[in-house]
Formats: C-alpha cells, sequence, structure tokens
C-alpha cells in the first residue's frame, strides 16, 4: 500500500516520509484517530515505504520484489496483531497468526474497515476480541528472530486499546528496549484505555478527520459516486472514509440504530408519572441487551453522537450538524430543543458509564433499563 492510495492528510505523509528519509524514525509510534480517519492504511503505506527502501512516496520506485510481497501482506518482516477471539474455526487460545488469511483479504478489500466490520469477516461479533497473553507471546517470539532481509521488523498492532492488562505489562519491556531495527506502530481510537507506561514510550501522532472534500473524490473516483451524492455523503460522515462507505452501501447499521433511538426517546419522554410506558422501556431495553455486545456499544456511542448533535442544532451551530434522521415524523430541528446545557453533560455521562459497564460483561438488561429510567429525568430537566 503506498501513501497515493491514502485519501488526504498531505501533512502526515511529508512527516512520515521526511523521518524515513532523514533515518531518524521512533522505534515506537502510536497512530491515534477515530475510525476511517486512515491510520491502517498509513501504518502500512509507513511500513512499506521503510521496508522496501522505497525512493518515492507516491510510487513502488524501490526494491520490486519487496513492492509485490507488500501487496499482499506476506513480508516476511512486516508482523500484525489484532483483536481476535474463538469461533467456529478456533475453538481456543485466538491469536492473529490463525486469522491471516481473512486480515489480508480484509485490508485488501477494506483497508479503512472499522472494529466491527472486522468482527463480521470472523464470524465474531457477538463477542468482545483482544489482545491477550498469547498474543503477547507470539510478538515477543516473532521479533526476537532476526530480520529476514536484513532490515527493518515492524510490529504493528491494530486497536491497541484492545490489549488486555496482562499482554500489555508483558510488552512493556519489549516496546521500552526492542531489538536493533524494530519498529512498533500501534494503531487506536482512544489513546486514554492504553496502559500509561506504553502510550509514554510511543511517540504520538494524532489522525484529523478526513476532510469532506477528500472524501467525495474518494467516493467519485474508487465508488463511481455521483459527485452531488458523493459531497452530501461526505457531509453526513463527518470526516470518516468508512461511515461514508457504510451510508453508500447502507450497510452501517444506522438505520436499525435510528429506529431504536427514535423509539426510545419517544417512549422515555412519555414514561414520566406514566407507569404502563414503563414496561415499554423495560421491553425496549431486553430487546438491545438481546444483541452482542459490541453492536451494544456502537449503539450506545450513536447516541451519543445524536444527542450532540441535538445540541448543535439547538445552540444553532448549524455548520457542525450532518445527522440526517430518515425517520416519518421525526425531525431532529422539534427534537433538539430538548437537549441543552443543562442535561447534556448528564445525559453523555450515563451513556458512557454504559459503555464502561457493557465492556466490562455487566448484565446488559439491567444497564439498559437502568440507563433508560435516568433518561426519562434527565428529558424533562429543564435548561437552565
Amino acid at each position: 500500500m503506498l501513501f497515493s492510495d491514502i485519501i488526504g492528510l498531505p501533512h502526515l505523509k511529508n512527516h512520515l516520509t521526511t523521518t524515513a528519509d532523514r533515518n531518524r524514525i521512533p522505534h515506537a509510534q502510536l497512530f491515534v484517530g477515530k475510525s476511517g480517519s486512515g491510520t491502517l492504511p498509513m501504518a502500512i503505506a509507513y511500513a512499506q515505504y521503510i521496508l522496501c527502501k522505497n525512493a518515492n512516496a507516491e510510487n513502488d520506485s524501490g526494491n520490486t520484489s519487496c513492492n509485490l510481497k507488500f501487496r499482499n501482506l506476506s513480508h516476511p518482516d512486516l508482523h500484525f496483531a489484532f483483536p481476535v477471539a474463538t469461533n467456529d474455526k478456533i475453538k481456543s487460545h485466538p491469536v492473529s497468526s490463525n486469522f491471516l488469511t481473512e486480515w489480508r483479504k480484509f485490508v485488501s478489500t477494506n483497508p479503512y474497515g472499522d472494529l466491527m466490520d472486522w468482527y463480521q469477516e470472523i464470524g465474531i461479533e457477538k463477542k468482545q476480541g483482544q489482545i491477550g497473553v498469547d498474543e503477547a507471546q507470539d510478538i515477543v517470539k516473532s521479533l526476537s528472530l532476526k530480520s529476514y532481509e536484513g532490515g527493518f521488523k515492524v510490529m504493528l498492532i491494530w486497536m491497541a486499546e484492545k490489549i488486555n492488562t496482562t499482554a500489555a505489562n508483558k510488552l512493556l519491556k519489549l516496546i521500552e528496549e526492542p531489538p536493533n531495527k524494530t519498529l512498533f506502530i500501534l494503531i487506536t481510537e482512544d489513546e486514554e484505555q492504553i496502559i500509561q507506561t506504553i502510550r509514554s514510550r510511543c511517540q504520538t501522532l494524532h489522525f484529523p478527520p478526513l476532510a469532506e472534500t477528500d472524501i467525495a473524490e474518494a467516493l467519485v473516483k474508487d465508488e463511481n459516486c455521483d459527485r452531488n451524492e458523493a459531497m452530501q455523503l461526505a457531509h453526513q460522515a463527518n470526516g470518516s472514509y468508512t461511515q461514508a462507505l457504510h451510508l453508500l452501501q447502507k450497510s452501517s447499521g444506522d438505520e436499525q440504530f435510528e429506529q431504536w433511538f427514535i423509539q426510545w426517546v419517544r417512549t422515555a419522554f412519555k414514561a414520566k408519572g406514566n407507569k404502563a410506558t414503563v414496561l415499554e422501556l423495560i421491553a425496549w431495553s431486553e430487546e438491545v441487551a438481546g444483541m452482542g455486545r459490541e453492536v451494544q456499544k456502537s449503539f450506545l456511542q450513536y447516541c451519543i453522537d445524536f444527542f450532540r448533535q441535538a445540541l448543535m442544532m439547538n445552540y444553532r451551530a448549524n455548520k457542525l450538524v450532518y445527522l440526517s434522521p430518515g425517520t416519518p415524523g421525526f425531525k431532529l430541528e422539534k427534537f433538539a430543543p430538548f437537549i441543552h446545557g443543562g442535561n447534556i453533560v448528564q445525559i453523555t455521562n450515563a451513556l458512557e458509564e454504559a459503555i464502561y459497564h457493557i465492556e466490562r460483561n455487566g448484565n446488559a438488561k439491567i444497564i439498559f433499563t437502568d440507563l433508560s429510567i435516568r433518561l426519562t429525568r434527565f428529558l424533562h430537566k429543564k435548561a437552565a
């Protein structure tokens, strides 16, 4: 994968090629960016630029055989680690090496794919993947060997926030003092979930949301999308090429999330002083609790974004509003006045707490029922 294949971000491309050209490559780097910002393809392009000694960032004018190996991600000095879990094929002790065939297919067809896309690829969408101690042992073992081609060895850890504590402690010494010419690239959407002792040993590079014009141009070029539609999708994507593709393919799951959300807030509005409606909230909680935990977490994050969009509209920051609900009878501008400075912090905190408890395998029915009852109070709270 070449830098020319990556959407936008010219300043980051220039920074990475410059450090490589000057032989000032930090041994541990942390790429931080939201889903769809291009962290994974950028890391692969950076690794290819270094390992293949490419003379140009825009083409593969370097070691031809090396570049060919990168096209199918089979270079012996490029190693991957990513979240996995048991599935129908791997019954115990899952590690990334068990899923390399699926990983190569995933990256080649969907380099901007998110975590849920990956879980669906390997059939674990109802589980929570992790990078565990078995994976850490594999990483230590693979990096203890000499470089196959005599240059750098690159370990690319995707979704590094999924490294559990035991694995993190095992990797800490290796990241702090790696073997000669060993490069760690950790990719994360949330650096705060990575333990401080690892973060402090990495040079951090933050990826901004992609520009709407860059997303639209990529949709026109790569997806044969109509330019007007591409501009509309790019605006709704909020800086994420992943979201733009999901919207184009109508596979984002946002239609289901929107249906759940609107049913939820409508019922919560009616529930104050109405005992019968509380039963509807409980039934809604049971329905959502029956989904996989990753779906539940994605839905709660969708709710946070929806409430923030309503807040922006309420305070007339319309240029920041990209959400456009399609449910008949529901208008964002009519819902917006109920979300204000007096309740947005409480609503956001409650949703983030729910995500926290779901990640720790809390009882989903209890979590969503409690959240629903709290929401009835928050929505009726008056603006200060």
